[in-house]
């Protein structure tokens, strides 16, 4: 994928050192747009191997709600376990496991009284807005609540997203991600929102559009640099086409829910290797 290529070289050529939270340091530039047509293709970095199974279970965990990393897990995907053992969770007087109200919470129970789901279900009103007002622009989901954000030990890094609806037929979806780790979260990211906003569309029946993604802070961490190098030296692959199977009957919020990996089919996902790179906790 060609832009995920100039993302990285951008960030080499324009970035500056900074010191950061975990220690590590970045190179770092502010302020990055990307745009992904997903009418012909599906977004999903070829230079080294992306989980597609691990992104679909990731985004259904956010979109149920659910905040506990055992439940992620038990779906074999291990990504936040370094948030979620007994030193990180502790810290909040929560249990191990217990992220506190991270994604899913503020997606499914915004400004409510976290554990308890009594909160503004922005998902639900999403699909119902899209339905009766597809003109509106205010198709927007927020991921920060700056009086939970010193709750958690990772607030949201993709932090807002707005959907339009154009000639009410096609559906657009802009993310702006506050924080963004290029080598490891990135890839993630922009195939996470490309199938959001591919399944939100197909649950109310709208043709998919573009996904465009909008950065703050885009940083390579300076443990990635070799990695990065590395992928650089690599040749983007075609790229696959999304595919839903079984999926007629998924329709509106329920059908959102209800989406499982086997009605997704990545037809022609081809990539180099997997290049293993250490998290910055």
């Amino acid at each position: 994928m060609k832009q995920y290529q100039q993302l990285l070289r951008h960030i080499l050529e324009n970035g500056s050192r900074h010191e950061d939270r975990t220690g590590v340091g970045t190179i770092s530039f502010f302020g990055y747009q990307n745009r992904y047509d997903l009418r012909e293709t599906f977004p999903i970095v070829t230079t080294k191997r992306v989980p597609f199974r691990w992104i679909f279970e990731e985004l259904a965990w956010f979109l149920s709600g659910d905040t506990n990393e055992k439940n992620l897990q038990a779906r074999g995907v291990d990504i936040w376990a370094e948030w979620a053992d007994e030193e990180h969770t502790k810290k909040f007087g929560r249990d191990v496991g217990d992220l506190g109200p991270i994604y899913g919470y503020l997606w499914r129970s915004f400004g409510g009284d976290y554990p308890e789901m009594n909160g503004f279900d922005q998902i639900k009103d999403l699909i119902e807005q899209i339905e009766k007002n597809p003109n509106s622009r205010r198709l927007i989901v927020s991921g920060w609540n700056p009086e939970t954000a010193v709750k958690v030990d990772l607030p949201p890094c993709h932090t807002l997203f707005q959907f339009k609806v154009e000639n009410e037929k096609i559906l657009h979806c802009q993310l702006y991600q506050r924080s963004a780790d290029a080598f490891l979260g990135v890839p993630f990211n922009i195939s996470s929102y490309a199938l959001l906003t591919a399944m939100i569309a197909h649950v109310c029946d709208l043709q998919v559009g573009e996904f465009v993604h909008t950065f703050g802070d885009l940083h390579i961490y300076l443990n990635h640099l070799e990695q990065v190098e590395e992928l650089l030296k690599r040749e983007p692959l075609p790229l696959p086409k999304l595919e839903f199977v079984n999926a007629e009957n998924l329709k509106g919020l329920q059908g959102l829910l209800d989406f499982k990996y086997e009605n997704l089919n990545l037809v022609g996902y081809q990539s180099h290797k997997k290049i293993a790179a250490p998290i910055a906790v």
